[in-house]
C-alpha cells in the first residue's frame, strides 16, 4: 500500500451512522463519501482479506449485516475499524479511503459479480431452524 500522498485530501469529519451502517467521511477538498460498513469490511486492506500477493484475495461472504463497533485513529494518516464480526486488522489510510470513495461503484459491482460467480451470499450464516 502506498504511503500518504501529499496531494491526498485529509478528512475533515468522520461520522458513523450505526442504524444505517454507513461511515461518512468528509474530505478537505469538499468531497463526501458514504461507505456501507459491508463495503469497508469486504474490501479491508488486511492481509487476511487481500492475501499477501495479487490473486490471493479472499472473497468475504455473509457480511450484509456487519457494523463498525469502534474507530481508532492511527497517527495522522489512517483509522483502524473494529467490525462487529471481530475483524480489526486493516488500516484504512486517507489515500485508501479517498481512492475507495472515487471507485466505490466500480468496486461494489466487482464484489457483487464475484459473489454471484462463487454462488455465495451476502447474508450472514444463521443456524438452521429445526
Amino acid at each position: 500500500m502506498a504511503g500518504l500522498s501529499k496531494d491526498t485530501p485529509s478528512p475533515n469529519e468522520i461520522k458513523l451512522h450505526r442504524k444505517s451502517r454507513i461511515l461518512e467521511i468528509s474530505f478537505s477538498d469538499g468531497k463526501i463519501f458514504q461507505f456501507p460498513c459491508e463495503f469497508l469490511r469486504v474490501y479491508s486492506p488486511s492481509a487476511e482479506v487481500r492475501g499477501h500477493s495479487p490473486g490471493q484475495e479472499v472473497l468475504q461472504t455473509g457480511k450484509r449485516e456487519v457494523n463498525i463497533n469502534d474507530i481508532k485513529p492511527v497517527g495522522n494518516y489512517a483509522i483502524q475499524l473494529n467490525f462487529s464480526d471481530g475483524h480489526n486488522t486493516g488500516l484504512y489510510s486517507w489515500d485508501l479511503l479517498y481512492d475507495y470513495g472515487l471507485r466505490h461503484d466500480e468496486m461494489w459491482q466487482r464484489y457483487l459479480h464475484r459473489m454471484q460467480e462463487a454462488g455465495a451470499s451476502r447474508e450472514p450464516m444463521t443456524p438452521s431452524k429445526r
